[in-house]
């Protein structure tokens, strides 16, 4: 006979249930994860939270249609930035450039990684956290995700090869989540897994994650990932047989391979805890996937250029609907806005449907997705990786 709960359950009741004294023991994390302790003495976690509620409040951002690239396109819809702090996205960037430095990632290219600006990102994403410690765990695995990217799936001139990319994304996996000991044949993955400074990156990246989050919010970045990385096979397969999908099969790709992934880490840099019932729950999904698909849409507007001047070019929906519709890159660019802002008005739809559950966690989770929304939009408008 199963077990009967011992308490409420569903949407918004995890919180009444009571919680364990304390996590089990984390592993320890790597020593070269980037982590610096805080300088000011610390504060306690319930009163940083609420300061953190006061500062920023829990009421949702105001939407406007916003000028992009050249402003020769239409606007688009989405939030208003809530912060631009110049001088923590800078810290940020430091310690971030001296971590990149010590695991090895993008060796003489440090300058062209410093200009792009990751701490930037986080700093205009995370606007509820003002620690640099924290904010440095979004600018990691960002910057690990976005090496993965030029290196493995997008970038012939680095190396990118489809054929090798499904290999080298199973490594991603045991990277990030180790698998069981097995004897001689672990020592031969670790020697592999450190020759490799993008796998290097990527799991002292989930290390540092592991110093500030639970157990559950580890696993749902790793598992966010490689369920990204699915997507990421695709693309190859399409680019190795020069076979471009048609736009319904790319887009289906392409809304598990989103910054979803990246806002999976709102909880975890605002240093709560939102619950898996609550972050898993099919209405918040659905929200979080059409904010996370806005922002990627965001991305191939920006690097439609780039990926075009590829010599294998990869998909992007502007390209895809150009070719698929006989239309020119503008007007595709102008359906890509529209579908944009069609995906932003349906999160706010989304975001409504929660209003009632009476959870603090989620509505500042919601919160932080539109702030995660204009964040993204500023960044790509000023970073140097999307302004050649």
């Amino acid at each position: 006979m199963p077990e009967i709960a011992a308490g409420p359950s569903g949407l918004g009741t995890s919180a009444s249930r009571l919680a364990p004294a304390a996590h089990p023991p984390l592993p320890r994390p790597d020593d070269r994860d980037g982590h610096e302790p805080p300088r000011p003495a610390p504060v306690d976690p319930a009163h940083a939270f609420r300061a953190a509620g006061h500062r920023h409040g829990l009421a949702p951002l105001p939407y406007r249609e916003r000028q992009w690239g050249d402003g020769s396109h239409s606007p688009l819809y989405c939030p208003e930035t809530v912060r631009d702090d110049p001088a923590l996205a800078d810290e940020v960037d430091r310690r971030l450039v001296a971590w990149a430095e010590r695991v090895g990632l993008h060796e003489g290219r440090m300058e062209q990684f410093s200009a792009t600006g990751y701490g930037r990102l986080a700093m205009l994403t995370h606007p509820d956290a003002d620690d640099p410690d924290q904010l440095l765990i979004a600018a990691q695995m960002n910057a690990a995700w976005w090496a993965a990217d030029d290196y493995y799936a997008d970038e012939t001139d680095l190396g990118a090869t489809p054929t090798e990319l499904p290999p080298r994304l199973a490594l991603v996996m045991s990277a990030m989540d180790p698998p069981p000991p097995a004897g001689d044949y672990t020592r031969q993955l670790e020697e592999e897994i450190e020759s490799d400074p993008v796998l290097v990156s990527l799991r002292s990246a989930i290390a540092h994650v592991t110093r500030h989050a639970s157990p559950s919010q580890v696993m749902r970045v790793c598992n966010t990932t490689f369920q990204m990385y699915v997507s990421w096979d695709a693309y190859a397969a399409w680019r190795y047989l020069e076979t471009p999908p048609p736009v319904w099969r790319y887009l289906a790709a392409r809304q598990h391979d989103s910054f979803y992934t990246s806002m999976t880490l709102i909880d975890v840099v605002g240093a709560y805890d939102l619950p898996a019932d609550l972050f898993y729950d099919r209405r918040f999904h659905t929200a979080l996937m059409q904010a996370g698909t806005a922002s990627v849409l965001v991305n191939d507007l920006h690097s439609v250029a780039r990926e075009a001047a590829d010599e294998l070019p990869d998909s992007n929906v502007i390209l895809l609907i150009a070719a698929e519709e006989g239309c020119s890159t503008r007007e595709a660019t102008e359906r890509a806005v529209a579908m944009h802002n069609d995906f932003v008005r349906g999160f706010e739809a989304s975001r409504r449907q929660l209003d009632t559950v009476p959870s603090v966690e989620l509505k500042r989770f919601l919160r932080g997705a539109q702030a995660w929304m204009a964040g993204c939009l500023e960044w790509h408008s000023t970073s140097s990786r999307y302004q050649s």
